[in-house]
């Protein structure tokens, strides 16, 4: 069945959490499955603060979340056939892997999910779960990696793989990881930056050092993944992609949207068969 997308969001407040920082962090144990970069959690630790200013570090990701959910929510609205509602997503169980400071999180659990968001970097769950708490949304947070959900045997409705991927240290153990977190009938939806060398001329060069749209860092070129990797590994886990689409970004109007070109930014939407 093909997927298809429409527009719905709610808009996103700024909110100062710097004096948060000063609190302790619960501190997450490695093991040899663990996917950790442990210089990729000093990175988001370290931007944690900036989560919840529209103008600040993180203003992209805002206006790429607003993109995300217009089109993240007809998908699961198809596939689940959920009513067109104040709260469509009611009642769906939703995992936010690396959900940052909780844009994604609080948009869905809006809209009626229970969301569980997950990060590695344990200042941004300090961040995610205040903020929830001053909105009055009952979000659960944990300071975690997807190995140690596997171990639980918790599964999802959805899971979202948003902008993950590029920065984990053994991508041919996270995914499946991600995937046995997944119910029957369920679907993973993910994002991430293609290996290109248009991928390296926007995403590097234009964004982070012409445009200084991302701070300097905040991606390494070899850590990018092409589509047919991440449609290689699903496989093996006898998963299908049901959607794909690329993404644009305009850095002049600040504006993002859909495209058949998947060299730089794209998203895909898989399934078990």
């Amino acid at each position: 069945m093909p997927y298809s997308t429409q527009s719905k969001w709610h808009s996103i407040e700024k909110y100062d959490l710097e004096t948060l920082l000063l609190k302790a962090a619960k501190k997450t144990t490695m093991n040899a499955s663990s996917t950790i970069d442990e210089e990729e959690r000093s990175k988001f630790n370290h931007l944690a603060q900036t989560w919840w200013n529209p103008e600040g570090p993180m203003w992209p990701l805002h206006g790429l979340n607003n993109f995300r959910v217009e089109h993240v929510i007809p998908l699961l609205q198809q596939h689940f056939d959920l009513p067109n509602t104040d709260n469509p997503l009611k009642d769906l169980n939703i995992l936010d892997i690396g959900c940052g400071g909780g844009l994604m999180s609080e948009a869905l659990s809006r809209l009626g999910a229970n969301v569980h968001g997950i990060d590695i970097a344990e200042k941004n769950i300090l961040i995610a779960r205040q903020h929830a708490e001053t909105q009055g949304l009952k979000i659960d947070y944990d300071n975690l990696e997807v190995k140690d959900l596997v171990a639980s045997e918790r599964l999802y409705d959805v899971v979202l793989n948003l902008e993950v991927m590029e920065h984990v240290s053994d991508l041919k153990l996270f995914l499946p990881q991600c995937n046995e977190l997944l119910s029957k009938n369920g679907i993973t939806i993910m994002s991430t930056i293609n290996r290109t060398f248009k991928s390296w001329l926007f995403a590097i060069m234009g964004a982070e050092y012409i445009l200084n749209i991302l701070p300097r860092g905040t991606h390494e070129w070899k850590k990018f993944v092409q589509p047919e990797e991440v449609k290689a590994l699903c496989a093996l886990d006898n998963f299908r992609v049901v959607w794909e689409a690329g993404v644009n970004f305009n850095p002049f109007t600040k504006q993002f949207k859909l495209t058949s070109d998947m060299a730089v930014n794209y998203m895909l939407a898989a399934r078990r068969h």
